[in-house]
């Protein structure tokens, strides 16, 4: 019998069920009941997954009673040694090692705020967010840690040479002891736990203030989504949620999606996480077949070139039953391409932000193949709405900003209290997505209300490249724009006019860039002219008009 939305909902949210409903107080925000209400109680339940493996890199198996031991072991000389207390922030600062995690865990355990850094920023752009969230201590691997030695804020360094004045991770752990204990400290779900940065408009990131409510909702959010579309498909979820469930991570653990989408989710779930060093194709065909891979999560271009690498068909990937993606937009070409290659699985698009705590609104199973273009419905507790300008609901059908309500919406943003009562009016989140919802509640997103252009995932600010094209001499003015492309999304683009007597070229304006922004903020495509670019009267940018003029269509 095929069950209806409204139906499903009811049978996983009843009375006594995981999914229960609760409101707090008379704010109108719903909740999952038996969500942890905190950090530490998600990593003392994750210890009942005992010898289960937790963590796998190359070589190595973590079980969850290891990674237990060694965040407790280093939440504890967190605060005996460095003298870290609630509500301090613990930057982090490295690729998708093991460590990674046992930071990020030690940091929430010992009640400090965990800052996950961008591993591909600059040694500016790392500077700034160790500076501007007033880390107390950082922990890098040694690539980063060379980068950052000039902060002047203590070190642990694992995977590489500590640079003068660091310790190593090593070290700091010392002995690990199997009675070890988490220290004590209280918390709450209002508690703050997270800052991750997001790209500004205007130059500087800026950092997201997540809570532990936040974080304790997440595994929950992205649980139910798996666990609707197994009902509508008319399964059992009772069966498919005891299926231990390993996932492949392909984006990095700094991002929303991959430490609230997977890592967060793995520990609720007693599951397994299969980490790379960094993205490769042909090592996650290897890393699906060798693990048996259940599942992978990661951006619209980690599963295209998946498909697309000529050693696809050569590997055995009968255990991969799910592929999930989001931090990007979905083209419906990419469902056909996995309904072709990798019939009977179940591909999955979701829409998260940074502010959200990732997933809020996802589409799956049956769903997703009925309707390819739509991120699909929001979770039972999360409500969406859209307005026009003036802030006016609008009605289905209607175009408008996208609206997001809910416990998974983060607190504000870190010490900026204007960009946060900005995006935050009267407890809703403004995403600066332009999207329609239907009549029967499906979200559309049309288009991005902010200068944007989304890079496998990864946001950049025009704003912030067009700032660095800037510095350049023989650049008079510039405008950077998303150009489309089949694996990525987009990718940027600049159109330049140059100063008069200036001949640059696209190799010399990409070196000039090397080392001010990321590599991935670096234009890939530039066009020269000695024209005007077309402006509004108020002198903003045509881009819409500019991306025809150097595109076409």
């Amino acid at each position: 019998m095929t069950l209806s939305h409204a139906q499903v909902q009811a049978q996983l949210t009843g009375p006594g069920q995981l999914f229960e409903i609760e409101e707090i107080g008379d704010t109108g925000i719903r909740t999952w009941k038996h969500a942890p209400v905190h950090f530490r109680a998600l990593l003392e339940m994750s210890r009942f997954h005992g010898d289960k493996v937790f963590l796998v890199y190359e070589d190595e198996h973590i079980t969850f009673e290891e990674h237990y031991r060694r965040a407790a072991t280093l939440a504890g000389r967190l605060v005996e040694q460095y003298g870290v207390s609630k509500g301090d922030r613990v930057a982090i600062a490295m690729r998708n090692y093991p460590e990674w995690v046992v930071a990020f865990s030690a940091a929430l355990a010992a009640g400090a705020i965990a800052v996950p850094l961008n591993a591909w920023w600059t040694e500016p752009e790392l500077a700034y967010g160790v500076r501007d969230s007033g880390a107390k201590v950082l922990i890098a691997d040694g690539e980063r840690a060379v980068r950052l030695a000039a902060t002047g804020v203590p070190q642990i360094v694992t995977r590489g040479e500590a640079p003068a004045g660091a310790r190593s991770f090593d070290e700091v752990m010392g002995e690990i002891s199997a009675d070890v204990t988490l220290p004590d400290v209280q918390l709450s779900p209002e508690d703050a736990a997270t800052i991750f940065y997001t790209s500004g408009t205007t130059g500087h990131p800026k950092g997201a203030l997540g809570s532990h409510r936040n974080l304790g909702q997440s595994p929950m959010t992205v649980a139910y989504g798996l666990l609707r579309a197994v009902a509508l498909a008319g399964k059992d979820p009772a069966a498919a949620a005891g299926a231990r469930r390993v996932t492949l991570l392909t984006v990095p653990l700094f991002h929303v999606t991959g430490c609230f989408s997977a890592l967060t989710t793995t520990m609720f779930a007693g599951g397994g996480l299969v980490l790379m060093y960094k993205w490769d194709p042909e090592q996650a065909l290897r890393l699906i077949e060798r693990e048996r891979v259940t599942a992978m999560i990661g951006v619209p271009t980690n599963a295209w070139q998946l498909m697309s690498h000529p050693d696809f068909g050569t590997y055995d990937l009968s255990s991969l039953t799910t592929l999930g993606y989001g931090g990007a937009p979905a083209p419906p070409k990419l469902l056909e391409r996995i309904t072709e290659n990798l019939p009977d699985r179940a591909p999955s698009n979701g829409y998260g932000m940074t502010e959200t705590t990732a997933l809020a609104i996802g589409n799956g199973g049956a769903d997703y193949q009925a309707r390819p273009d739509s991120i699909g419905l929001p979770t039972p507790v999360v409500d969406v709405r859209v307005v026009d300008p003036t802030g006016a609901e609008q009605p289905p059908g209607e175009v408008g900003e996208l609206c997001v309500r809910g416990p998974n919406v983060i607190m504000g943003y870190w010490n900026q209290p204007e960009a946060t009562a900005q995006t935050f009016v009267a407890g809703w989140l403004h995403t600066g997505d332009l999207a329609r919802i239907d009549e029967d509640g499906f979200v559309y997103i049309v288009d991005r209300a902010k200068d944007m252009v989304i890079r496998g995932g990864e946001n950049v600010y025009c704003a912030e490249v067009e700032a660095a094209l800037f510095e350049h001499p023989a650049v008079d003015d510039a405008a950077v724009i998303g150009v489309p492309d089949e694996e990525l999304g987009e990718e940027v683009g600049a159109v330049i006019r140059v100063k008069p007597g200036t001949a640059p070229t696209s190799e010399e304006l990409r070196s000039f860039l090397t080392g001010r922004i990321a590599k991935f903020k670096i234009p890939v495509r530039v066009w020269f002219r000695d024209t005007e670019l077309p402006r509004n009267p108020g002198g903003k940018i045509l881009k819409t008009r500019l991306r025809r003029e150097v595109l076409g269509g």
